[in-house]
C-alpha cells in the first residue's frame, strides 16, 4: 500500500502526513471549516492532495475534479496557498546554498563512494508543457516530440536539491542552459566553498560537480 502511495505522490506516507500537520498549523486555510450552509468544507487532506497532485504531475486543474471533488478555482487556490505556506515553513532550511557543515558532510560521503572532491551532481531534465501555445511549439520542442521546459538541478546523494533553474525552452541543450544559469555566479565573484583534496598525487583547492559527457571539464 505504501509503495502505491509513493508512486502516486512521490513521497512516503509519513512525510505526507507531516506536511499536512505542518501546513494546517501554519495556515488556517488548510483547516477544515463549516461553510455558510452549516456543512463541513474540504478537509486538510483534500487540499494538500490537490496541491501535491498538481505540482507532481502538472496539467489542467479541472482534471482533478472527479478525483478530489473540488472545482478548478478551488484547486488553483489550494496550489497557491500550499506553495506560499511551504516556502514560509521550510524556506530557511531548504532554500539555501550548502554551508560549511553541509559541504564537509557531502565531501565525506563522496569520498567514501570513490569521488574525492565531488560536492553534488548536476543535470537537466525536460518537463512536458501540455498547454504550450501552438506558435511556440518550435521554440520549446527539441529532441522530444512534444514541447518541454527544462529544469536544471544540483542534487546530493540524499536527493536534496541545492539548486534549481527552471524555464529554459526544450530546444536548448544542457550547455545552453548552463550558460544562462546562475549556478556558477558565486564562483565568478570569487565566492565558493573551501574544498581541498588530492588525486593521483596532485592537490586541488576547488570541488566539482559530477555530470554527464555533454558538460565541459569545469571545476566548481
Amino acid at each position: 500500500m505504501n509503495h502505491t502511495f509513493v508512486c502516486s505522490f512521490r513521497m512516503s506516507t509519513a512525510m505526507y502526513l507531516d506536511i499536512c500537520h505542518a501546513v494546517s498549523a501554519k495556515n488556517k486555510y488548510f483547516q477544515r471549516k463549516v461553510n455558510a450552509a452549516g456543512l463541513p468544507g474540504f478537509a486538510t487532506v483534500q487540499k494538500v492532495t490537490a496541491a501535491l497532485r498538481m505540482l507532481a504531475y502538472g496539467g489542467p486543474a479541472d482534471r482533478l475534479d472527479d478525483y478530489i471533488r473540488m472545482g478548478e478555482s478551488t484547486i488553483l487556490e489550494c496550489v497557491d496557498e500550499f506553495t506560499r505556506t511551504i516556502v514560509e515553513l521550510y524556506g530557511k532550511s531548504y532554500l539555501r546554498p550548502p554551508n560549511a557543515e553541509d559541504i564537509a558532510r557531502l565531501l565525506q560521503k563522496a569520498e567514501e563512494r570513490g569521488f574525492p572532491g565531488m560536492i553534488d551532481s548536476i543535470d537537466c531534465m525536460h518537463w512536458e508543457w501540455e498547454k504550450c501555445p501552438t506558435a511556440w511549439h518550435g521554440q520549446y520542442r527539441g529532441h522530444f516530440k512534444k514541447p518541454t521546459i527544462i529544469l536544471e538541478a544540483v542534487a546530493s546523494y540524499d536527493l536534496r536539491i541545492w539548486h534549481a533553474f527552471f524555464g529554459m525552452p526544450g530546444s536548448c541543450n544542457d550547455i545552453n542552459v548552463l550558460h544562462r544559469s546562475p549556478v556558477f555566479d558565486d564562483l565568478a565573484r570569487g565566492i565558493g566553498p573551501a574544498v581541498k583534496f588530492k588525486v593521483n598525487g596532485r592537490d586541488y583547492d576547488m570541488g566539482y560537480y559530477l555530470a554527464d559527457g555533454i558538460y565541459p571539464l569545469c571545476l566548481l
